[in-house]
């Protein structure tokens, strides 16, 4: 197996996406990806496997992305293929996920309310428009398992963990962190990340009480210091 890299028309619609044909047009490549939170907000990280129409394996994709949600994971994981596909040069990428409400949002089949996804769904459409052709499809999760063995493997290194012995698709190099967001000024900002603001609060029966009626979202990670 060679080695792997290290790394519009109606941009939406029920039809797959594509340029006039040529005489001689690329081939298309394949990704799989999945995206995932431990909490929702909590650590988070997505991962990938980008295959050529042959099957051969170009590259995995993994990268922690700190505290975010699962959405925002799903989505960093398609943005993470639409850039490796402009970065290296492949103009035609088909993209299954397991995440139904991201696939039909990108399809147009589902409106995008959130104001936290908004800007993703248009960073992906950005990028979709600077390919020749463009398809995504969804699957269920136990056919998209090595895009989530990826997504695991890097939140397991952003909190530190261990990943869980288990089959890898290649005995080649280890995934290739890949940033979804080549520029820090592409990303939203983290509504998750550490506040300036220290809140205060007691314990009680086992249980964390804030004060003046704070609310932290599930899956922060608090430090106690006993006053």
């Amino acid at each position: 197996m060679p080695p792997r890299q290290t790394s519009a028309p109606n941009l939406f619609s029920d039809t797959p996406i594509s340029a006039p044909s040529t005489p001689q047009q690329a081939d298309w490549i394949n990704a799989h990806c999945d995206g995932g939170a431990r909490g929702n907000p909590g650590p988070s990280g997505y991962g990938a496997l980008i295959q050529d129409d042959k099957g051969t394996v170009l590259a995995e994709l993994s990268e922690f992305l700190g505290m975010r949600t699962n959405n925002y994971a799903e989505y960093s994981g398609l943005l993470g293929c639409l850039q490796y596909a402009l970065d290296h040069n492949h103009p035609r990428l088909r993209v299954v996920s397991d995440s139904e409400l991201m696939v039909k949002q990108i399809q147009g089949k589902y409106k995008v309310n959130s104001p936290d996804l908004k800007p993703l769904w248009q960073e992906a459409k950005n990028r979709i428009a600077r390919l020749q052709a463009f398809e995504i499809s969804h699957a269920l999760r136990h056919k998209n398992k090595d895009a989530d063995r990826l997504a695991n493997e890097a939140m397991d290194r952003g909190m530190r963990r261990s990943p869980a012995t288990g089959s890898s698709t290649s005995q080649s190099a280890p995934p290739i962190k890949a940033n979804p967001y080549p520029a820090k000024s592409e990303a939203p900002p983290n509504p998750y990340a550490k506040a300036d603001t220290m809140l205060r609060g007691f314990t009680k029966d086992g249980s964390i009480h804030l004060l003046g009626g704070a609310t932290l979202p599930d899956g922060i990670f608090v430090k106690i210091i006993r006053e």
